[in-house]
């Protein structure tokens, strides 16, 4: 993979670029300062990032796409920018997910679509994350609790580490939400057996378990998630 990765960013600046300059006239700058950043397309937002829009273009080149340069690591961005540069450009990235997370968070979290717009930065990781959301009566957030990260399988996600943060701080229900990494939200065989085990143990404890949500990624009018209680096996 080496050869694919542009380690100076003076290489990357003698590449070709692959389109046109956002106007004619102006440099993206004085677009932003003259008409407002909704004015700006996504490459121009990331060349006010990275400074010059040889640099970015060679990004959305090597990621495919800006959806797949959000997933990237820092120690990715590290190989096409300087330090402090690619730390900007991660941060950058991630606002916008943190944004709609706290938003999503302060809404009643009652039905699965509230539930996977208070996960959007789960739809940026790159590896399987279990968490669970503690409820009220009214069904607003009181807290997450991060389970276990890696492949998520029954041994891994225990019902006691699951229970546990539910019982101690008295919650009137929990979400069980993970992500899936390929954006393929439909469940594994693995994810039903565990659903199935969690509601069993909830009957038995009297504790309101409100839905298991996998998070993916939409795309071709699907949404970017599977609701165990919407499709009926909760």
């Amino acid at each position: 993979m080496a050869h694919h990765i542009f380690q100076l960013e003076s290489e990357l600046q003698n590449i070709p670029e692959a389109a046109p300059k956002a106007s004619p006239s102006f440099s993206v700058s004085e677009k932003l300062a003259r008409y407002g950043s909704s004015a700006l397309s996504g490459v121009e937002h990331l060349t006010l990032l990275v400074g010059k829009e040889s640099v970015a273009l060679a990004l959305i080149r090597h990621f495919g796409s800006l959806t797949g340069l959000s997933r990237a690591s820092l120690q990715e961005l590290r190989q096409f920018l300087p330090p402090r540069k690619a730390e900007s450009v991660a941060a950058a990235l991630r606002i916008f997910a943190i944004a709609e997370t706290e938003h999503a968070l302060s809404e009643q979290l009652d039905n699965p679509e509230s539930i996977y717009k208070a996960c959007a930065d789960m739809k940026l990781l790159n590896q399987e994350v279990l968490r669970v959301f503690l409820l009220n009566t009214r069904y607003r957030h009181l807290s997450t609790v991060e389970i276990s990260k890696g492949t998520i399988n029954e041994s891994l996600a225990h019902a006691r580490e699951i229970f546990r943060p539910v019982i101690a701080q008295s919650a009137y229900a929990f979400v069980l939400v993970h992500n899936h990494p390929s954006g393929d939200s439909t469940p594994s065989e693995s994810d039903v057996r565990l659903t199935r085990r969690l509601s069993e143990g909830a009957r038995i404890l009297q504790i309101n378990m409100l839905d298991h949500v996998i998070i993916g990624r939409a795309f071709g009018g699907r949404p970017g998630y599977f609701s165990f209680k919407e499709a009926g096996l909760l």
